[in-house]
């Protein structure tokens, strides 16, 4: 991953897993961005490349998602922990030492018992990101700077593609994004490219405030701070 830092100009993707991506064939468009970033969930690449490509750089995500599907780990991506509490950083070091142990307990759902990554392929996100994107850049509330996960009635979390977003803005010179935004007014349109879950099985979300983080979207497209290949943040509106 060296050869990132020397280059003059870096061109990035965040992938995100809406089901807008499916039948677009942006694959091969996709993979030819220096760095695909990739997020959260089991979403997959294998069977879904025409769609959304096949490179992954890294995948950012924390422990309740992260892939606990094994066979499911792209061959080669950086593994980069977002860690919103304490115990997020207890999992990681159990992960990096190949040591599942207790290091599943206390979440509040099932996590990852095993990464398989080396050490060298595993990062933290500079928790700077998380914490501008919230209350920088969409004005979440700050609630004495407390972001813990099970905090719900704050609703002062980003999402991690808004997370990812913020992240590239400061280390690429062009940035886009596919597979992101949820028309609510298709309610039987798939949810996720790789699942048929339908739109209407979305509820409002209690960590996220999705409506303050859509607005702050709308602005970066349409002040082309960033390209939305799959037109699903703004629609016909940019």
């Amino acid at each position: 991953q060296s050869n990132l830092i020397s280059m003059s100009c870096k061109t990035c993707i965040i992938v995100g897993n809406g089901g807008i991506l499916a039948n677009k064939s942006l694959g091969q468009r996709i993979d030819q961005f220096d760095v695909v970033v990739r997020y959260l969930n089991e979403a997959p690449v294998k069977g879904f490349e025409k769609d959304v490509g096949s490179k992954t750089t890294m995948r950012i995500t924390y422990p309740e998602g992260a892939i606990q599907k094994i066979e499911r780990y792209e061959a080669q991506s950086l593994f980069v922990l977002s860690a919103f509490k304490a115990l997020d950083f207890n999992w990681l070091r159990h992960m990096v030492f190949n040591q599942a142990g207790k290091s599943t307990d206390g979440f509040w759902k099932s996590v990852a018992r095993r990464v398989p990554r080396e050490p060298s392929d595993m990062r933290i996100l500079n928790p700077y990101f998380i914490q501008e994107a919230s209350f920088k850049l969409i004005g979440l509330p700050y609630n004495n700077g407390q972001m813990d996960s099970y905090i719900y009635v704050f609703q002062n979390i980003p999402t991690l593609g808004t997370v990812a977003i913020t992240m590239a803005l400061h280390n690429c010179d062009e940035v886009a994004v596919a597979g992101f935004g949820y028309n609510m007014s298709t309610p039987h349109a798939p949810l996720h490219y790789y699942e048929k879950i339908r739109m209407s099985a979305i509820k409002e979300s209690w960590t996220h405030n999705i409506s303050k983080e859509k607005e702050f979207l709308v602005k970066l497209v349409k002040a082309g701070v960033i390209q939305d290949w799959t037109n699903g943040i703004c629609g016909a509106g940019c």
